[in-house]
């Protein structure tokens, strides 16, 4: 529940924004200083960059206040990543809507590799992901590969350096942040879902809605990297209990929407197809959606 009034505050308006980057943020000045200084001199293309601050008693607020190129969302509580990427959202200027974690580093052209995809593929129905560089790789997806663990022992320099050698291909399954989908796809499916909140298992709920919807195209680009220091602010919230939630709405497990309906991971070949579940995972989505019923 919101209990407190949300500000917005709309910047200087930019004509020639391409994307319209949401970042929630709390109480991580550095990261987020970092993040958006990295988004500014290794784009490609001028964007739209709205921050939502929760709290902001880290000095980031004053931070922000200052920025004349930001539009921003303030609430004076935590309200999670759900609420905040769906008031951002609502100050979007541009077509396509791309949301990244504040303890994330883009790489130089990363923007350029993901608009470049964006055209080739010639139609709005799309869900694409930049892939991530980690210390401690989180997903199959990432490229595991130590620049530092943290900001104090970062190693901008050698990831400038190297990142755009390290092997991975294009992958299937584009899920996590950051990603960018279409405002119009967006829209349809009513953004990120407030059961949800704080926010975990909102990622694959995202990626559901638009499999409902009719999107086929989940799309890992190799050329957009993008350095993640690794669920910052996760690690210090209260959790909710996504995993069922998840499974008493869509009546499947999030890992079954992974492996079989998205086959996350694997290498790209094209638009997914409806999967043909086997026994196995059939019966494991019966026995969690019993045990649902007592969570």
């Amino acid at each position: 529940m919101i209990e407190e009034p949300i500000s917005i505050v709309k910047a200087t308006k930019n004509d020639q924004a391409l994307f319209s980057i949401l970042i929630p943020s709390w109480n991580n000045l550095p990261y987020l200083r970092l993040c958006v200084e990295s988004i500014r001199k290794n784009s490609h293309f001028p964007h739209q960059i709205i921050v939502h601050v929760n709290e902001g008693t880290d000095g980031t607020l004053d931070w922000i206040r200052q920025q004349t190129d930001i539009d921003y969302s303030v609430s004076s509580e935590n309200i999670g990543v759900c609420y905040a990427l769906n008031i951002s959202a609502s100050l979007a200027t541009t077509n396509y809507i791309l949301f990244i974690n504040d303890d994330m580093y883009v790489c130089p052209d990363w923007d350029k590799a993901l608009y470049d995809t964006i055209q080739e593929i010639g139609h709005n129905r799309f869900f694409i992901s930049a892939t991530t560089i980690e210390a401690t790789a989180e997903t199959t997806c990432s490229i595991l590969q130590d620049f530092g663990k943290d900001i104090h022992t970062f190693n901008e320099e050698k990831l400038l350096k190297e990142f755009s050698t390290l092997p991975i291909g294009d992958w299937q399954g584009s899920t996590w942040p950051p990603n960018i989908v279409h405002k119009e796809i967006w829209d349809l499916v009513g953004g990120y879902s407030v059961e949800f909140s704080p926010g975990m298992y909102s990622d694959p709920d995202f990626s559901m809605k638009l499999w409902q919807v009719g999107i086929r195209l989940f799309k890992g680009v190799s050329a957009s990297r993008v350095y993640h220091f690794g669920s910052i602010s996760v690690n210090r919230i209260k959790k909710n209990d996504g995993y069922y939630v998840f499974v008493n709405k869509w009546k499947i497990t999030s890992g079954t929407m992974s492996k079989y309906y998205l086959r996350r991971g694997q290498p790209f070949d094209g638009p997914l197809r409806e999967p043909e579940l086997p026994l196995a995972a059939k019966a494991k989505t019966l026995y969690r959606r019993f045990l649902s019923v007592f969570h």
